[in-house]
């Protein structure tokens, strides 16, 4: 356990470290404008407060916000160049290169296991399932991954639009992380995202004699210049394959799990059937 509780210091120390060089780079900009935070957030929409926030670490800056405040600091693109850096800071270190591609694959293909994919978790449900790791999260950094995962579905207002697709083992759907009521609104919220044309949802029944997907849980993409990409995580040892037979014997595995799982209509009448039931 100390080995674990080392290594997520780390990881957080690493995003600790480039948002630290940015936040000063703010704040040096800020006073050579002669600007207080009240100022700064008058002009950019925030408050003073969230100011403070982002120059102290406490709060990792949107991507708009930081697009602004160089325009408003004429800061020449000093802050701007670093956004993409400051956005990956947000995920633990093992998830911020399949965070950067995922941001900009064409589609992505989805296996869980454990929990609801992280692209359809609710913000309850999100909650929820970090304020469950071991060892613990402090309070601030599970606000901030819970904020960086839901960045992440911003992926379902991307024009042009990607194609999204996802296989849940039927267990997850039973499983009421968070109680109750954040069970009933990940559902619904399931529901609601299956609605859009880009996106299908799978779930793989229990009653199943054959599964393809025992080794666990993984996903795919593809991207715009057509290199496919798999990620493959467990217990926080991850790892981003790029090796094209690697890549293959996956998306051979996604196949056969998207065949023998319940089709997306049948998959819908699933989980309206256990929102009813309870």
């Amino acid at each position: 356990m100390e080995e674990q509780q080392a290594e997520g210091e780390q990881e957080y120390e690493s995003g600790a470290g480039i948002l630290h060089v940015w936040r000063r780079q703010l704040k040096l900009f800020r006073e050579r404008a002669r600007m207080d935070r009240a100022e700064l957030g008058a002009l950019t929409g925030y408050s003073a407060a969230t100011i403070a926030s982002f120059e102290q670490g406490r709060r990792i800056p949107p991507p708009k916000f930081i697009e602004r405040v160089d325009e408003v600091l004429d800061a020449g693109g000093v802050l701007t160049a670093g956004k993409e850096d400051v956005a990956r800071a947000q995920y633990p270190a093992h998830f911020r290169d399949a965070a950067r591609l995922e941001a900009k694959a064409v589609a992505v293909h989805v296996y869980g296991t454990q929990a609801v994919p992280g692209l359809l978790q609710t913000q309850e449900y999100g909650r929820a399932v970090f304020a469950m790791w071991l060892p613990p999260l402090d309070e601030a950094v599970i606000e901030e991954r819970l904020a960086a995962r839901l960045a992440r579905q911003e992926i379902f207002a991307r024009r042009p639009a990607p194609h999204l697709s996802f296989v849940i083992e039927e267990a997850v759907l039973l499983r009421p992380l968070g109680g109750d009521a954040v069970w009933r609104g990940q559902l619904e919220h399931l529901l609601l995202i299956e609605e859009n044309r880009n996106v299908e949802i799978q779930v793989m029944p229990l009653s199943r004699q054959e599964h393809a997907g025992l080794a666990g849980p993984f996903t795919l993409m593809e991207m715009t210049d057509g290199r496919r990409i798999a990620y493959a995580e467990v217990q926080r040892d991850s790892r981003v394959h790029t090796e094209r037979e690697r890549v293959r014997e996956l998306e051979r595995t996604y196949g056969s799990l998207r065949a023998q799982a319940l089709t997306p209509a049948e998959s819908r009448a699933l989980i309206e059937k256990l929102l009813g039931e309870r």
